[in-house]
This record gives structure tokens, sequence and C-alpha cells, in this order.
């Protein structure tokens, strides 16, 4: 005996599953397959686009009635440093000759003329980084941020303001 399902349970079953997350989307989707029986998984699969490993799982929930923890704070990407031990040390380097304290003193920060884009190229030339495994400038200037530098003319730069002196007159 086969199941016809009709567009409009379809689409029930289709925002109702987006709708849930983790552990209660895979009950969701097992429970739906076990009611729709032997061709159940396969129906679910071409019909309603879901993933049969998914489903697997979710009956193994249910009938054993262990739920998987999913560890989702551990996906995504690594950070730069850990591909590259070393690069916050390299960038610190050569940042620290051509950077500053702040001239009045009221902060920790210290203020630096090189780019992002001129720490990597940097890298590159003098440190024998490749272009491959270095991360984007945009990655760059995020870590120059994080070791306290921020792009800024050095104050010694800049040119001093011209005052013109007062002058008094005399009136008798």
């Amino acid at each position: 005996m086969s199941i016809q399902l009709t567009d409009s349970l379809k689409n029930l079953l289709q925002e109702t599953a987006t709708q849930l997350k983790g552990a209660a989307r895979r009950r969701f989707q097992a429970q739906t397959v076990i009611e729709l029986g032997h061709g159940g998984q396969l129906l679910a699969q071409q019909e309603l686009g879901w993933d049969r490993n998914t489903i697997r799982k979710g009956i193994k929930e249910l009938t054993s009635g262990i739920t998987c923890v999913d560890n989702m704070s551990a996906k995504g990407r690594n950070k730069a440093e850990e591909h590259l031990p070393h690069l916050l040390e390299d960038i610190k380097n050569l940042v620290d000759s051509q950077s500053q304290t702040d001239p009045s003193f009221k902060s920790q920060r210290l203020y630096t003329r090189l780019t992002a884009s001129v720490v990597r190229r940097l890298l590159i030339e003098k440190l024998g980084y490749s272009k491959e495994e270095l991360p984007t400038e945009e990655t760059i200037r995020l870590k120059l941020n994080y070791l306290g530098y921020r792009l800024k003319r050095v104050a010694k730069v800049l040119p001093q303001k011209k005052f013109q002196k007062r002058t008094q007159f005399l009136s008798n």
C-alpha cells in the first residue's frame, strides 16, 4: 500500500520541520516516517527533501530513548593562529618598529602607520609566508586591533599649528 502525499500535507510537514531544530526536528521527522510505514524514508527523501541519515538518527533516538547532543559550537572555522601559530608574534615584531604609544599617555593604545595590506605584504616579503596560507587583509586588521594597534597618523608627523601673535597697541 503506497501513501500519496498531497501538496498541502507536504507544505505542512516541510514548514514544521524547518521551524524545529536539532533533536526535536529529528524526532519529528522520525515519527513522520514511521507513520508513513514501509518505504517512508525513501518517500520523505524524494517528496520532502529530508536527509535519510538524519531520519535514521532520529529513529535510533526514538527507539533507544537516548538523545544525541549536537556540538554546534565546535563547528566553523578555526582561528588563524591555529593554522599559523607564530602569526601574532610575527605581526607584533613587524608593527612594533613602526608604532608609538599615545603621545598624551592617557591610554595604553599603540598607534601605527602600517595598514593591514602593508602588514600582509611585509609578512610575505620579509618572513616568507605564502599568499595562500595567510589570512585576508580583513583578518589581519582584526588581529592588529586584537593586539592593541590602531591605524592613526603618528603625532610627530602632524604639522604644527601656526598661531598669530597678538600685538598690543599702546594708546596714549
